[in-house]
């Protein structure tokens, strides 16, 4: 019986319910599979993303600033949705139905898209971009647009919640050998993210511009469908983790709890206080954000049941355990960091947007070949996995003997990120200005800028090194920082950051559109239609001026954040006690109150 046990995952089963057995299920094979579907969703979302401002400049004769917003827009929304993914995955259905069901939504968005594109009847006519007389996208093409496009972004949301923690689940924690090969998948993870935004920016934009939309994104469906296919094929080689139901749930309970009991007084001991988890798994208790503590004073009427009688459980919803309440408190402290790290994917925005349009304009033949505007990204990618293979390979070493640690601490990375990225605004804020003062020199009859494209080349290799330490630092920051059963939330809380930042960049460019629209410039404002006739370079520059500024509040508050007592600590733990002690201390605390 030993034997058998040691052959089984203690909190995973097969795909008929019993225990996963070690010998059969998990491992890399299956972990394998699923990184296909992460392939083909980064090809599909980065494809269309990098490459979507031109079609909606060039084709659907839409402004200049309205088609950075609607790229915007779509990607924020793709990584917001990522939060009703996980949620629908942690209460409902699990991580592999969620995983299915949405990249069957992806492939379905993909396919639609290259409809939308191929029909002639769902684009205006054509002619000649930034003419007066172009006819923009009447509602019914914009919508059968905007359709195609957020049921992308529904299926993105929902299968890239999942994705890597599925992936996790087909390794072991407890067993050395499987814990090693979980920390080479997250590697090779981020590994084919690269990848598949590399395939992305080079090959599908390549045929976008050269053979076809319409045929670019019918590989994407194809391959999603293929992809699919493979994650089905490992059914019985899966293993499947239980739900532990919707941390944003137990988030709410707390709230619920301490607002319920928001006038009665703290005890003078904190053992007083109700704790109902196992010493090994308790969390050490903290002074701050007291009034949540209100959560777990304990009184009679909280294990009352809805027939007035005597239950062994408390109302979840009354009296929360002193270590809910901490991973409550947990998730808060993370909150002034996550703040600050949205600023910088507003700056990501822009190499996907702006950056490309810059490049549209611009000079971009070497010898007989031109290259493909959005493909200019390359550069933007090509630094990310650069900067990721120096950190590894010669950082890290360095860095071990000189101060005794693996590498940067996961604050220090993000700080990079943030600096790297500022540094990169104020960089294109410069080559824009060159760019501006060649775009004068034109004639009308001109349509390409007499500069080269190799000029954006900085911006896009400092804001892409600073995605691989700010990606690699928030991801680690979250998960190592946040309670064991809000792992789930605490990287939907990452992925947020994402999401907002892209909101933020739609913000901006309303905002600004809007105060600089009238004056100088001849009313053409700072983000004309045409951004030969616009200021593009103060735009830049307020982002870098941004960036400063939320740098400095960033290093406010790493310098004010600290580590809470972590899950096990039970020994430190100051409340909490048996149930049979804790009905005691309710009975004495509801007495006093």
């Amino acid at each position: 019986m030993d034997g058998k046990m040691s052959w089984t995952v203690a909190d995973a089963v097969d795909y008929k319910g019993f225990p996963a057995d070690k010998s059969k299920t998990g491992g890399w094979v299956p972990a394998a599979l699923i990184l296909g579907i992460e392939i083909c969703e980064r090809l599909s979302t980065m494809g269309i993303a990098v490459n979507l401002v031109t079609y909606l400049i060039g084709t659907m004769h839409m402004p200049s600033s309205t088609s950075a917003n609607v790229v915007t827009d779509f990607m924020g929304t793709s990584f917001l949705l990522c939060l009703l993914g996980g949620f629908l995955a942690d209460s409902f259905l699990g991580r592999f139905k969620t995983i299915a069901i949405f990249s069957v939504v992806q492939a379905l968005g993909t396919a639609a898209l290259a409809v939308a594109t191929k029909l002639p009847q769902l684009r205006p006519p054509p002619c000649h971009a930034n003419n007066s007389s172009c006819t923009p996208a009447n509602g019914f093409q914009m919508g059968i647009l905007y359709m195609a496009l957020y049921l992308i972004a529904l299926g993105t949301g929902g299968l890239k919640s999942s994705v890597s923690g599925f992936g996790t689940d087909q390794f072991d924690e407890k067993d050395d050998k499987e814990k090693a090969q979980m920390a080479y998948f997250f590697n090779r993870f981020f590994f084919f993210i690269s990848l598949g935004t590399l395939l992305a920016v080079t090959v599908l934009v390549y045929i976008q511009d050269e053979v076809g939309r319409s045929w670019a994104y019918g590989i994407c469906s194809a391959s999603m469908f293929i992809a699919i296919g493979i994650l089905l094929s490992g059914i019985k080689k899966y293993r499947y983790k239980k739900s532990m139901g919707s941390p944003i749930v137990h988030i709410l309970q707390v709230i619920a709890a301490a607002i319920g009991k928001r006038k009665m007084d703290l005890p003078y001991d904190v053992s007083l206080l109700y704790e109902s988890n196992p010493d090994g798994t308790r969390i050490q208790h903290t002074d701050q954000f007291q009034f949540l503590d209100k959560a777990a004073i304990g009184v009679q009427s909280d294990f009352e049941t809805k027939n007035g009688r005597r239950g062994s459980e408390p109302n979840p919803w009354r009296l929360c355990s002193v270590t809910r309440v901490e991973e409550v408190k947990m998730m808060v402290r993370l909150l002034p960091i996550w703040a600050t790290t949205i600023i910088f994917w507003t700056t990501y925005a822009q190499m996907i947007t702006f950056s490309v349009e810059q490049a549209s304009t611009m000079d971009r033949k070497v010898g007989s070949f031109q290259i493909p505007a959005g493909s200019l990204t390359v550069f933007f990618v090509a630094a990310i996995l650069i900067t990721l293979a120096v950190y590894d390979r010669l950082i890290m070493p360095v860095w071990k003997k000189w101060k005794g640690k693996p590498g940067f601490s996961n604050l220090q990375r993000i700080a990079i990120g943030l600096a790297l990225s500022t540094i990169g605004m104020a960089v294109a804020a410069l080559a824009e200005s060159r760019r501006l003062s060649a775009a004068k020199s034109m004639t009308t009859a001109t349509k390409t800028v007499p500069i080269s494209v190799f000029l954006l080349i900085p911006q896009f290799l400092l804001v892409g090194s600073g995605e691989a330490f700010i990606y690699t630092g928030q991801l680690d920051f979250f998960i190592t920082q946040s309670p064991k059963g809000m792992k789930t939330m605490s990287t939907g809380l990452f992925l947020t950051t994402l999401s907002l930042g892209f909101f933020v960049s739609s913000f901006l460019v309303m905002v600004v559109k809007k105060v600089t629209a009238g004056g100088g410039n001849g009313g053409q404002g700072w983000l004309a239609d045409n951004i030969n006739h616009g200021r593009l370079d103060c735009f830049y520059g307020l982002l870098a001026v941004l960036g400063v500024v939320n740098f400095a509040v960033f290093l406010v508050c790493a310098v004010w954040y600290k580590p809470s007592g972590k899950e096990g600590d039970g020994k430190k733990l100051n409340g909490g006690g048996s149930l049979e002690v804790m009905e005691k201390k309710a009975n004495g605390v509801e007495e006093k109150c």
